[in-house]
């Protein structure tokens, strides 16, 4: 079995738990691929694992829920996805790992003309976005919205997003910077 390495825990704590350690890596499973990481989202909920607040599944644990990468294997009945595939993730734990095997269900292909970086850094903010833009309450050219942290990464994915549906887009920030920000990326009024 191949090895790889990943930034792991075995108790909760501050950051000094975290341990770069060599793990297992078999070859991907039915519906999975095996990805090289270019890049990972760090989020809170992170943390939150780390710490304890949540309950981490098992110990040791790699955290991390999105990253973005090169497909560099493919598992049986895959067919959607092939070796050198540009794609990115969110909500598979383990993405603090050079490589691993995913789920593809978990998967989309990046386009060329995003950086994997960038790809990595906006999963769960844009998937939190488009949940309330158009689950939540679907917003459009009739819309006034409120959104408060207007220059955080959700706020900064959402007021755009906002403003492409055509709505009124209103936000709160904390300094004079982020109202610039805020400003700069969609928002009407801040």
């Amino acid at each position: 079995m191949a090895k790889t390495q990943a930034v792991s825990f075995s108790r909760t704590g501050g950051p000094e738990v975290l341990e770069y350690v060599d793990i297992d890596l078999p070859p991907p499973g039915a519906g999975e691929v095996q990805i090289k990481h270019a890049a990972i989202g760090l989020n809170f909920i992170d943390v939150y694992f780390r710490t304890g607040l949540y309950k981490a599944p098992h110990m040791p644990f790699v955290t991390g829920k999105e990253a973005a990468g090169t497909v560099i294997a493919v598992g049986p009945d895959v067919e959607d996805f092939k070796i050198g595939d540009r794609v990115a993730y969110a909500g598979a734990d383990g993405a603090y790992s050079v490589e691993r095997n995913v789920e593809t269900k978990h998967l989309v292909k990046v386009p060329d003309g995003i950086p994997l970086e960038t790809a990595a850094s906006m999963m769960l903010k844009g998937m939190t976005a488009e949940y309330l833009l158009n689950r939540t309450y679907k917003v459009g050219p009739d819309t006034t919205i409120l959104f408060h942290a207007a220059a955080g990464g959700v706020g900064l994915i959402a007021g755009q997003w906002a403003k492409a549906l055509g709505a009124t887009v209103i936000g709160t920030a904390g300094s004079d910077g982020k109202v610039r920000l805020a400003l700069e990326h969609g928002y009407d009024y801040v």
